[in-house]
């Protein structure tokens, strides 16, 4: 339903990835914005690639960007793309890789459409509704394009953890001590690499207690529930989108299986 929009948003990440490798590998002009996080000349080029490309193709479509002004006339606009031109600039500034490029659409406040770019990697992960979610790897030795679809684990028992590389809480502490005998492994990973690896099958829950923004969670949410797992917000609610306060206040959940849903310790079914 959405393969136009999906298209250009491969197109888009991959174009801005590229950008964004080049400038990996010079010397990083950092500077730091008003909420303290960190910008560099990377997130402004993805984000001046990716609007313009946008912008060109769906000119009726509101664009919500980490890296632009919000101009809240998006509110009345059915259709708003969700960018986050670099998902993890931290991790980008560690020169550790971790680091994606998103692109969502959102139709009527849920997400329809979601892609991630892993530039280091040369990985593609998307998924529209309805339609299954995928990974398309750049990288084989043949050169050509593989392609396979994305499933979540059924596992309940030996899970892996995977959690934010640079944030963490003492609730989230006290969860993973709560549910230590059901862990097997916890990986520490940036960006939205932790909502992929569960849709791959590369681990099965992710808990996120502090603050994201729109653009952080849109492209992963198509893709993890797309790939059979479940995104909800803490309270169990779901997720909307194109909101008049773009923050993620409540936290949110992301698990393979619903019997893996805990909140303080207590299984919530849904």
């Amino acid at each position: 339903m959405y393969n136009n929009e999906l298209q250009l948003a491969k197109e888009l990440t991959i174009q801005a990835g590229i950008a964004i490798m080049k400038i990996y590998k010079t010397d990083l002009n950092i500077e730091i914005k008003k909420d303290n996080s960190p910008l560099t000349v990377a997130d402004q080029k993805s984000n001046e690639i990716i609007v313009v490309g946008l912008k060109d193709k769906f000119p009726n479509y509101a664009i919500l960007s980490e890296e632009s002004r919000d101009d809240k006339s998006r509110l009345m606009n059915n259709f708003c793309f969700i960018v986050d031109p670099l998902d993890g600039t931290k991790e980008f500034i560690k020169r550790n890789g971790q680091f994606t490029v998103n692109i969502a659409l959102a139709y009527k406040h849920k997400v329809v459409m979601g892609v991630i770019y892993v530039p280091i990697t040369k990985e593609l992960y998307y998924a529209c509704q309805g339609e299954g979610a995928y990974i398309e790897n750049g990288k084989s030795k043949e050169f050509r394009i593989e392609r396979k679809r994305l499933q979540v684990t059924d596992k309940l028992i030996d899970l892996t953890l995977v959690g934010s590389k640079s944030h963490s809480s003492e609730r989230e502490a006290k969860l993973l001590e709560d549910n230590k005998n059901k862990i097997k492994e916890m990986l520490s990973v940036g960006s939205s690499l932790k909502g992929c690896m569960v849709a791959e099958g590369k681990a099965d829950v992710y808990y996120r207690f502090g603050y994201t923004s729109e653009w952080d969670t849109a492209a992963m949410q198509c893709i993890v529930e797309e790939a059979g797992g479940i995104f909800k917000q803490m309270d169990h609610s779901d997720m909307q989108y194109n909101r008049e306060n773009n923050l993620n206040e409540k936290g949110f959940y992301v698990v393979n299986r619903q019997e893996n849903i805990w909140v303080q310790g207590v299984q919530k079914k849904i």
